[in-house]
């Protein structure tokens, strides 16, 4: 039997009509079982009676709860596995958004999933996460967590960036292209998926580098042990502005000579998945796997 959690915070999408439904439904069923429930600032704006919970900061969450409750979609997730993974507390995601990938639960499959994982009963995994660091020369112009994927991409101007790749500090290639997509396995079936990129199992320790639309055809996806270190820097050359982005959330302006190093977290994300948990059947769902026409 696994362990019960006792305090539990609640995160929610900034907007979606159907919200303050799901949250009253979470929030009354979480009183019924007796345990204390912290209320993200993002929760707050859809809720008429707070008193059922504490409204606390993200800081707070991440130092009380011992479980977290997503309600949203992957990005969502995303944004509050990045503040939490630190504080190694465990998220759950309720799915209010459209793909989701990563929040499993259904709403109207919520009370009894939550009776399940109050009880113990449940699945826990634990996801590799990025940490990259945008260098301007010596200086740390930026330092983020992601989760899914950190990608270089062309800004402004429709035209390819030319653009360095190292690995473990060797040299890899010199190329043209709309940007590069460093995917961890939870990332692969995201930005990484939609630029021809391969499916990786969660369970492996590996990471993808996907080109962007690449001008030469034999640039291909590769997949290197999520032990190395990925160094991509914009050509001196390079006549295209760039950007870098983590999780597609927080982006930051890149100048020509400026690179991106990539390495593991070495701080897991965890995950608590209901019982019966199949990565094969989630993906037979939300990629449509052997839909007839």
């Amino acid at each position: 039997m696994n362990p019960s959690f006792h305090t539990i915070g609640i995160i929610a999408k900034t907007q979606e009509q159907r919200l303050g439904h799901i949250l009253e439904a979470l929030i009354g069923h979480l009183q019924h079982h007796q345990r204390r429930i912290l209320l993200d600032d993002s929760v707050l704006p859809w809720l008429d009676d707070t008193s059922a919970g504490e409204p606390v900061t993200r800081t707070h969450m991440a130092a009380e709860a011992d479980l977290a409750i997503v309600v949203g979609g992957d990005g969502t997730f995303l944004g509050a596995a990045r503040t939490l993974v630190d504080a190694e507390v465990p998220l759950l995601g309720v799915n209010a958004g459209r793909l989701g990938f990563l929040v499993d639960v259904s709403p109207h499959e919520m009370l009894g999933r939550l009776d399940e994982i109050l009880s113990g009963l449940y699945v826990e995994d634990r996801r590799s996460m990025l940490h990259a660091r945008l260098m301007r020369g010596d200086d740390v112009v930026a330092a983020q967590d992601a989760l899914n994927d950190v990608v270089m991409h062309i800004r402004d101007a429709v035209r390819m960036i030319e653009f360095d790749t190292w690995i473990n500090g060797r040299f890899v290639n010199t190329q043209r292209a709309d940007g590069m997509v460093v995917a961890t396995p939870t990332g692969s079936t995201a930005y990484a998926l939609s630029g021809g990129g391969p499916i990786l199992s969660p369970c492996l320790e590996a990471v993808v580098m996907v080109p962007i639309c690449p001008h030469g055809l034999s640039n291909r996806p590769l997949v290197v042990p999520a032990g190395n270190r990925i160094e991509i820097a914009v050509n001196e050359h390079s006549r295209t502005l760039a950007q870098v982005a983590f999780d597609g959330q927080d982006t930051f302006d890149m100048e020509p000579l400026d690179r991106i190093v990539i390495e593991p977290k070495l701080r897991k994300l965890r995950l608590i998945h209901p019982t019966g948990y199949d990565y094969l059947q989630i993906l037979r769902l939300k990629l449509g796997w052997g839909e007839q026409p």
